[in-house]
């Protein structure tokens, strides 16, 4: 079957988890971060962290080889998390006023605090849990995520005809009815374990490939 999306557009769509936002006090917090090495270069008011980073904002939590933080006359703190080769960077933050937590990994995550949102590109995962519990994955080439409006955008590549679809490219995701999700007697879909236990791990099952 051809495909006769256009490519611009490369199959796009939004989605709104309910009405909660992302942690509101994390924007106006201290950026704390723990790095191997640091190069800080006053006139352009940029800090370029590499080896093991760990950056923390409130209840934000990135990991990553590099990290380029610039913040702008304002204030407003901008960073660029880059992985290792083969490997993801981390993002973590909890939602306001709920036991919830959105976690994502990709190659390269855009922090921008001025806007409030989170661009994770190229291997994108976007998970959600409800305390310990994964209720909803998805995955694709780009996802933003908007902290102050709560919704995320999704960015695939659609495979060329006769040639398998990259890895990551094709937009997939896992919905967990919000009903289904808060009745304590529903079945749980099969989870890692969660926030405030052992580290949690990208899905093997859901992007295409196994990591």
């Amino acid at each position: 079957m051809k495909n006769t999306l256009i490519p611009s557009l490369i199959a796009a769509f939004a989605l709104i988890w309910g009405t909660a936002h992302a942690e509101k006090a994390d924007r106006d917090k201290p950026m704390n971060i723990e790095a191997d090495s640091l190069r800080y270069d006053d006139l352009k008011q940029t800090s370029v962290f590499t080896g093991n980073v760990v950056l923390t904002k409130g209840t934000i939590i990135i990991r990553g080889a590099r990290v380029e933080v610039r913040q702008d006359p304002e204030g407003y703190q901008y960073g660029v998390v880059t992985a290792e080769p083969g490997k993801l960077a981390y993002y973590r933050q909890k939602r306001d006023n709920l036991d919830e937590y959105i976690e994502g990994e990709s190659e390269v995550i855009e922090y921008n605090s001025k806007a409030d949102n989170v661009k994770f590109i190229r291997r994108a995962e976007l998970r959600r849990y409800r305390g310990a519990t994964m209720n909803d994955e998805m995955t694709g080439n780009i996802i933003t995520y908007d902290n102050g409006g709560d919704v995320f955008t999704i960015n695939g590549v659609p495979a060329q005809q006769g040639t398998a679809p990259a890895p990551g490219g094709r937009v997939r995701a896992m919905l967990t009815p919000r009903s289904a999700a808060s009745d304590p007697g529903a079945t749980a879909p099969a989870t890692p374990a969660g926030p405030g236990s052992a580290p949690l791990r990208p899905s093997t099952t859901l992007g295409g490939e196994k990591k």
